[in-house]
């Protein structure tokens, strides 16, 4: 079998934390490298940035490829420049497989964008075509507050359109496959669910003191951790209010020892002026009064997350809106509770008072009683850390993978249907 994964808007080689970089560059990323290990090979398929060594990027391991397309200028730009070279994009895979000789069994695309470019690969190709969209426009304008938050009409009606032209499309969990149903009309019968997974090898639990010794904490430090791309509906401000709250509550808290780590994006004065949500909550920390005790590191590389996770007495998703919320995932794995939003598929990753809290979105308050609840009980802490690195272990990307394969083959099945 030869799979073609599509991801234009942003290459699984990318550091993680960036503006366009997130959990749905692992998931493409770990399944494209499960595939190479059962030697099936794997073409993931991304526009060019000019960031590249290699035309054909073999890093990922065996029988997997990166494949740079040339679409658009050679550099990067906004998602919402990428729909005009949607075309360009089809017509050069269209020409390297024709060249290569390559004959691809199933097409599995990443994201509206990229669902545009399956299409039109299957008219080329003659094969299914598996959508996962990761994240949905209609579910972000729900929670927007703002108009330049809100996704686009181009976008939305596109997503409506795939959800009738895909062979079948995956839903991370019941919630999203509810979500696609209610707010799209797609098929229930057509939607499977296909969770994301974490890599076990990489994410597990690792002593606390050696954690915060290799990123740089003291050892008797208490992080607060928040990882993710830095934008609006992540609700990084929710933190910083309850820390604000947390500050005026808790007098008898040594604050010289607490520290709250904000990974991804780009801090610098720079970044800052690309990413208005950057500096927004620089100058909210600046007005809370928050700079002794919060730190904005930047992005991250993988590698190094498993420390951070560890170091942490718990990580904090006040997301307004979660397609999944992998972050969670990998810090459970590290044996480290979590305090989540209760929105989307967070509802049902994080088990209230087993594996973490869930508190309500955009509220402060309970959010600042539930960060108080675990930094006060170390027991309970440590409890639901073992809880959720338990819960973790049946969420490998090995049997991610086995799903998606019966996706795949479900999907050749239905496609070899006569119409």
């Amino acid at each position: 079998m030869r799979v073609a994964l599509i991801s234009m808007h942003t290459s699984p080689l990318a550091v993680l934390g960036g503006k366009d970089t997130g959990g749905m560059n692992v998931f493409v990323r770990e399944i494209a490298r499960e595939l190479g290990r059962r030697n099936i090979a794997a073409d993931v398929f991304t526009r060019s940035q000019g960031d590249w060594s290699l035309r054909l990027d073999p890093r990922l391991g065996p029988h997997v490829r990166v494949v740079h397309v040339t679409a658009g200028p050679d550099a990067p730009l906004p998602k919402a420049a990428l729909h005009a070279y949607v075309p360009e994009f089809v017509r050069w895979t269209c020409r390297f497989a024709e060249e290569q000789g390559l004959r691809y069994d199933v097409i599995h695309a990443h994201y509206w964008l990229s669902g545009l470019v399956g299409e039109a690969l299957r008219a080329c190709w003659g094969v299914p075509l598996v959508m996962t969209f990761h994240t949905l426009a209609a579910l972000k304008n729900m929670v927007a507050d703002q108009d330049q938050d809100m996704e686009s009409e181009l976008r939305l009606r596109s997503e409506c359109h795939l959800c009738e032209a895909a062979t079948l499309i995956t839903a991370s969990t019941q919630v999203e496959k509810t979500q696609l149903v209610r707010f799209y009309g797609a098929g229930s019968s057509r939607i499977r669910i296909l969770h994301p997974g974490v890599d076990l090898a990489r994410f597990h639990p690792i002593e606390q003191g050696y954690a915060k010794s290799v990123i740089g904490v003291r050892p008797d430090q208490r992080v607060i951790l928040f990882t993710g791309r830095i934008e609006r509906l992540k609700g990084v401000d929710t933190l910083l209010r309850a820390v604000a709250l947390l500050r005026q509550q808790r007098p008898d808290w040594d604050w010289a020892r607490v520290v709250v780590l904000i990974i991804g994006g780009d801090p610098t004065e720079r970044g800052r002026a690309e990413n208005r949500e950057m500096r927004r909550l620089h100058e909210l920390r600046e007005a809370l009064r928050l700079k002794e005790q919060v730190c904005f590191l930047g992005a991250r590389d993988q590698d190094a997350l498993p420390y951070y996770y560890a170091a942490a007495e718990m990580l904090v998703m006040p997301s307004h809106y979660e397609s999944f919320g992998m972050v969670a995932l990998e810090a459970m794995a590290c044996g480290t509770p979590v305090v989540a939003s209760d929105v989307g598929s967070l509802s049902v990753l994080v088990q209230h008072n087993k594996t973490g809290l869930r508190v309500k979105v955009n509220d402060p308050a309970e959010l600042a009683e539930a960060i108080a609840l675990l930094m006060d009980d170390p027991a309970r802490r440590r409890r639901m850390g073992r809880r959720a690195a338990c819960f973790a272990e049946s969420y490998s990307w090995q049997v991610v993978c086995d799903r998606l394969l019966e996706v795949y083959d479900e999907a050749r099945r239905r496609h070899a249907q006569p119409q």
